[in-house]
């Protein structure tokens, strides 16, 4: 059985640092990043539809860099965000549900998908892979060693 590990980071490097590790580690393929697009918010993005759009730089366009399938996306009430990973395509595909709703898709329990969907709003970057069991702890103390916050883990469905 596997498990999605989530962990959030209010410093960038931490959270490049953390990607880092964990792409050593052999999680590459398994991880996903959100993270508000600040560049494209004060931008004046509202309204536009970025989900076909591919991600352009900046601070957060680093990291997200780092993982395979990046790209922006518009998502009501939270505004353009930048999502990178398997993650990717299952936000495509629940736009209207936000971010919660991708992470219920992925197992996640509704009231703790609405808070990470709020920590991203306010500008927290969300880092989650799913795992093996064997391997699950291996992944929540990478991102605890970098600095994550909320670091938990749920059964993926």
């Amino acid at each position: 059985m596997s498990k999605v590990v989530l962990g959030v980071f209010r410093d960038r490097n931490q959270a490049e640092e953390a990607l880092s590790d964990l792409k050593e580690q052999g999680f590459d393929r398994d991880v996903s990043l959100i993270a508000r697009d600040a560049e494209r918010d004060q931008g004046g993005a509202e309204g536009q539809d970025l989900t076909e759009g591919a991600f352009t730089g900046g601070a957060v366009g680093g990291i997200a860099g780092l993982l395979a399938g990046a790209g922006a996306l518009l998502i009501p009430g939270i505004g353009p965000i930048i999502a990178a990973g398997p993650i990717a395509a299952t936000l495509t595909g629940v736009v209207t549900g936000g971010i919660a709703g991708g992470l219920i898709d992925y197992g996640v329990p509704e009231e703790r998908g609405e808070y990470y969907e709020e920590q991203v709003r306010q500008g927290a970057i969300l880092i989650s892979m799913k795992s093996s069991d064997d391997k699950v702890d291996d992944a929540a103390s990478v991102l605890r060693a970098h600095g994550a916050s909320d670091v938990e883990t749920h059964r993926v469905r």
